[in-house]
């Protein structure tokens, strides 16, 4: 009776212990992700990729530490960051030019001087600019939510992130997780910023890749080990930087309204097919809005125009944004279901990817529907 009453007491002691030296579980469900410890589960690609948008920003602040660790839990397969710069040339997480709807800036008496008026892509903002601060100064702030009705909890917590905290993020996982960093404003940063011996701001962050190592083309072998995809609206940036690092790019577009910040080309040129003949020479992918991909009257889809077959036919892959689950967002045709909605785009458009500010819910979409449990 004591022998028995012993053996269990000490197997579950024994399983603990073996799967924290040799197991990863995903902290929510106890599945096991990975094998032994010196094995790292590689990136799945026989799906849709799940790119965390900000990371995941519909539970935490954007683009902080919170984000992205919350996305990795979640089962993201890249997580994504839109790069700018301070004004000692320190290349930071962040999506606007501007602190002010992200940050507590305005709180700080100190940066009251600072804010100014620039014009940026054509439009005349004023506000307290990135390029205006210091990265010592700018990690005095604190990052907050950007809408009012997602969770508030965490806002006050998390500073600004650098890039190569943003990358050691990825590369500390216990397994293998893309980044999708966005080469973001290159015109208004070369602008604003100056770095020595004449660089760019893209020489920068493609430094900084090769410093962390990330190389080679899309799917090769070195690429797999430390997966990649880098972005931008600017084709005269991606351009210049497929001469710098092979590592795979893709092209964004935006709205129809919306040129080109670098070449002013409108949105029938850059969907062209001469255009994408003479970009699929420089990029793997484009990454359009998903309203360009399929128009809306009225919250309601109208039907979907054909790039996404026009791309494919190009050899280029289609990683549309932004997926929310909340009914704000979402068209009426989906009847405030946000699985439904990634439904019609995996199985009807058949997009190679998708950007979410809800990573676990589009992985555990693709679990269910795949009915693969491989990796979280």
């Amino acid at each position: 009776m004591t022998f028995s009453f012993s053996l269990r007491r000490i197997v579950p002691i024994l399983l603990l212990l073996f799967t924290r030296y040799f197991c990863f579980f995903d902290g929510s469900d106890g599945r096991m992700l990975y094998g032994s410890k010196h094995h790292i589960f590689p990136l799945q690609t026989f799906r849709p990729y799940n790119i965390a948008h900000r990371g995941s920003n519909g539970e935490f602040p954007e683009e902080t530490e919170g984000a992205y660790l919350r996305a990795i839990e979640e089962g993201a397969d890249f997580i994504e960051t839109d790069i700018l710069s301070s004004k000692d040339g320190a290349l930071i997480c962040f999506h606007d030019v501007i602190l002010d709807l992200v940050t507590d800036v305005a709180d700080h008496k100190e940066f009251a001087n600072y804010k100014r008026t620039y014009e940026v892509q054509g439009f005349t903002i004023t506000g307290w600019f990135i390029v205006d601060f210091t990265l010592e100064e700018l990690r005095t702030l604190r990052v907050k939510q950007r809408y009012l009705f997602r969770e508030q909890q965490y806002n006050g917590i998390y500073p600004i992130l650098t890039f190569e905290e943003f990358i050691e993020i990825a590369l500390n996982a216990k397994r293998t997780v893309g980044i999708y960093p966005e080469i973001k404003n290159p015109v208004f940063i070369n602008q604003q910023v100056k770095w020595e011996d004449g660089r760019k701001y893209e020489d920068v962050f493609i430094d900084t890749l090769l410093k962390y190592g990330y190389k080679g083309s899309y799917k090769s072998k070195s690429w797999l080990k430390m997966p990649i995809f880098i972005q931008s609206f600017a084709p005269i940036s991606l351009i210049y930087a497929s001469k710098l690092i092979d590592s795979p790019k893709v092209f964004l577009i935006d709205d129809i309204d919306m040129p080109t910040q670098d070449t002013n080309q409108t949105y029938w040129e850059i969907t062209s097919d001469e255009y994408l003949k003479f970009i699929k020479a420089y990029v793997v992918g484009i990454g359009p809005w998903k309203d360009t991909i399929n128009p809306v009257k009225d919250n309601y889809l109208c039907p979907p125009t054909d790039l996404v077959k026009r791309a494919h036919a190009h050899g280029l892959e289609v990683h549309p944004y932004t997926y929310r689950n909340e009914n704000h967002f979402l068209h009426w045709n989906f009847s405030q279901d946000p699985y439904a909605e990634y439904s019609y785009w995996i199985e009807k458009i058949k997009v190679d990817g998708l950007f979410t500010d809800f990573t676990g819910s589009f992985h555990h979409y693709q679990e269910w529907t795949s009915g693969s449990h491989i990796t979280k």
